[in-house]
């Protein structure tokens, strides 16, 4: 019955260490399926090398175990409330990737320094706050979706255009139509983060893309009238 989005998922997740994204086992990936109201996802601590199909395990939106024998991954929780609240999300990538776990560790937004950043997105990549003492001595995980949701709702920002963020103190999450693309967002946000960081340390003062490249470069991939690629 989940074949598909154990598939998915398993295939998604295979794809952190081939992308550098992940050491041991960190990170997790996801993949729903709306219409059974469940997701997949990796089971917690398991080495990606020894992963397999079988051992994804299926929960549903209030992170209940559906289907599988591991418990699932530490962040289910998480996951289960994006879902819950994102109707349009198909997948959910976190990674603890080296320059997006910088910027976290920073408590800092990566600015729109460049042409790569806008082709992907035209606002700055967004760090919510550290979560209050009382949130993360609460249920910590399902506190990490609202807090996600939050600086979402502070920075007036949609899910739908911005498809990642950084959690202070944390780490990176991502998410797309499905789980493929959530990991090709999450090594976006990983490069894009790099090369911020390497802009800074060579101008402190550099400044952000101005608008009128910001806006060609993520239009001519995203807008109406978009020409890049190979089209339908």
């Amino acid at each position: 019955m989940y074949d598909n989005i154990k598939h998915a998922c398993y295939e998604a997740n295979m794809q952190l260490p081939q992308l550098d994204l992940v050491v041991y086992t960190f990170g997790n990936v996801s993949a729903v399926d709306r219409e059974n109201g469940v997701f997949a996802i990796k089971p917690s601590g398991v080495p990606y090398e020894q992963l397999t199909v079988k051992d994804i395990v299926i929960v549903d939106f209030d992170a209940k175990v559906v289907e599988g024998k591991m418990r699932p991954s530490s962040d289910t929780k998480t996951h289960a409330f994006l879902y819950k609240h994102w109707e349009t999300i198909g997948g959910i990538c976190h990674t603890h990737s080296t320059y997006a776990v910088a910027w976290a560790q920073a408590l800092m937004d990566i600015p729109n320094f460049g042409t790569t950043h806008a082709d992907h997105l035209t606002a700055d990549i967004p760090c919510a706050s550290p979560m209050a003492d009382h949130l993360i001595e609460g249920d910590y995980e399902y506190n990490t979706g609202q807090q996600i949701l939050d600086c979402f709702a502070e920075k007036n920002l949609s899910p739908a255009e911005v498809e990642m963020i950084l959690v202070g103190s944390h780490g990176p999450f991502a998410w797309g139509k499905d789980a493929s693309k959530a990991v090709y967002n999450s090594k976006v946000l990983e490069e894009v983060a790099k090369m911020a960081y390497l802009t800074l340390q060579i101008n402190p003062q550099a400044k952000r893309l101005k608008d009128a490249l910001v806006k060609k470069h993520y239009d001519r991939k995203h807008g109406s009238n978009a020409y890049y690629g190979q089209g339908c």
